[in-house]
This record gives structure tokens, sequence and C-alpha cells, in this order.
């Protein structure tokens, strides 16, 4: 019977979706007990580990919901290898102001340069600043339009897409596309022009870009929508993957 309000505690705090709540109150109120806190701190301590736990796990979420290849932050990133890169200002994006106002972002540089690492960045730092981010490739986005009508289900995917927070287009100009998937990568982003940010990497300059789209009108109106309210993080240099593997051969 002695057991009796710890396992109605129990129950109550599962049904009220508690979980930190739950695993944790005896431990803590032994703790507040032997510091001499009162009740109304042991409860503000409790609520405080809740809330940190409960934001931990949306995050948790929110990167999962993002598909990212992997997860990596810009901490990790070493900028001394790119010089060309302005640190301030890809720092100064991290704090996700841009998305506020819906800005867009497009990295620029040959292959190997760290521009899908920083893409990643810019990402996890969205997701922990609680916005709703998709990473895809240009040629998986392609895909995945010319797939959905094919099935009858491109405006659900047009309207996934336009929901974000945050859409992360990564290595534009890697595979030419077809007039299809042109124009349908044109709606993406003409659907999101001032409704939500898009940061694209590509290896190709501007001038290039019609080797992707096939078309200079579409190009034309593609890079107007992407460069009105846009940041341009310049990646030039030698490959940042191919300085890694030689310091591991050495």
């Amino acid at each position: 019977m002695s057991d009796t309000p710890q396992v109605l505690l129990q129950h109550h705090l599962k049904a009220l979706r508690l979980p930190t709540f739950k695993s944790e109150y005896g431990k803590l109120a032994r703790q507040c007990a032997a510091e001499g806190k009162d009740h109304v701190q042991y409860l503000l301590r409790l609520c405080e580990l809740e809330l940190i736990e409960r934001e931990r796990r949306m995050v948790e979420r929110r990167i999962k919901a993002a598909k990212f290849p992997a997860t990596k932050s810009l901490d990790s990133f070493d900028f001394k290898a790119i010089p060309s890169l302005n640190r301030v200002l890809t720092m100064e994006l991290a704090r996700c102001e841009y998305a506020e106002r819906r800005e867009n972002i497009i990295a620029l540089g040959p292959s190997g340069t760290g521009k899908t690492h920083v893409a990643l960045g810019l990402g996890l730092a969205a997701c922990q600043k609680g916005l709703k981010v998709r990473f895809t490739t240009a040629a998986a986005l392609v895909h995945e339009l010319i797939e959905a009508a094919d099935d009858r289900r491109l405006q659900r995917l047009q309207k996934l897409m336009a929901s974000q927070d945050l859409l992360i287009i990564d290595e534009l100009g890697f595979v030419p596309l077809s007039k299809t998937g042109a124009e349908l990568l044109f709606e993406v982003i003409s659907q999101r022009y001032e409704r939500g940010s898009i940061v694209i990497t590509s290896n190709l300059p501007f001038d290039e870009w019609t080797e992707v789209f096939g078309s200079e009108r579409l190009t034309g109106a593609i890079l107007d929508r992407l460069t009105h309210h846009v940041h341009i993080l310049e990646m030039n240099g030698d490959s940042y993957r191919l300085r890694q593997s030689r310091k591991l051969q050495d």
C-alpha cells in the first residue's frame, strides 16, 4: 500500500507526458533536501530539466526530418583551409536572422572546398534555432519532383518544400538538368521567393548556370529570384578533401 502514491505519480506523469519529471523527481528531491531548497525551488529545477530535455528532443526531431546526409557543425569547419570564405559573415549567418528576413545564401567554389559542410552547418544551426529544414541535392530534388509529377502528387511535394523555413539544395551544377527537371526546380524556387530561405551550393559561377538549366531565359529568371536578397559565400581554393587525404598519407 505504501507504494501506491508513487505508482500513481508515475502513471500521472506518463499521462501528462512529463518523462523528465518521471525519471528525475526522486533524485532531484533528495538533492534539494540535502541543499535545504524549498518546494518552489525544487519544482523550478524540475521544470527547467523538463524544458531542456524537451528542447533537445525537438532539435533531434528537426535534424532527423531535415534528412542531412551527415550532422556537421560550423565549429568543426577549418576556415584557415579556405581563406576566401568570409568567416565573420558565415558565423553571422549561423544566427539564422537571414531566414527571418527570407534571404538566400549561395556558396560558390570548386569541388572539395567544403561547401556541403558549410551548408550542413547552417542547416544544423537552423534546426537548433527551431526552424524546419530540408536538405537535398539538386539531382535528388529534381528526381523526386519528376517522380511526384508522374504519380500525380506533385502539388503535395511542392507544398512540403514551400512549407520549410529553410531549403538546402546541394551540388547544383554537377548534373545538367532535363527541360522538365529545370522547369520543376524553377517552380520550387519561385514558390519560395520572399516566402522562405534557400541555401544553394554550386561548383559553377553564375555565368555557367545556363549549362545546368539549358535555357538563358530560365536561368535568368532563377538567378533573378535567388539573388534579389542573397548572401554570397565565395569558397575558392584547393580541394579541402584532397589536402586532408594527403595529410593522412604523410
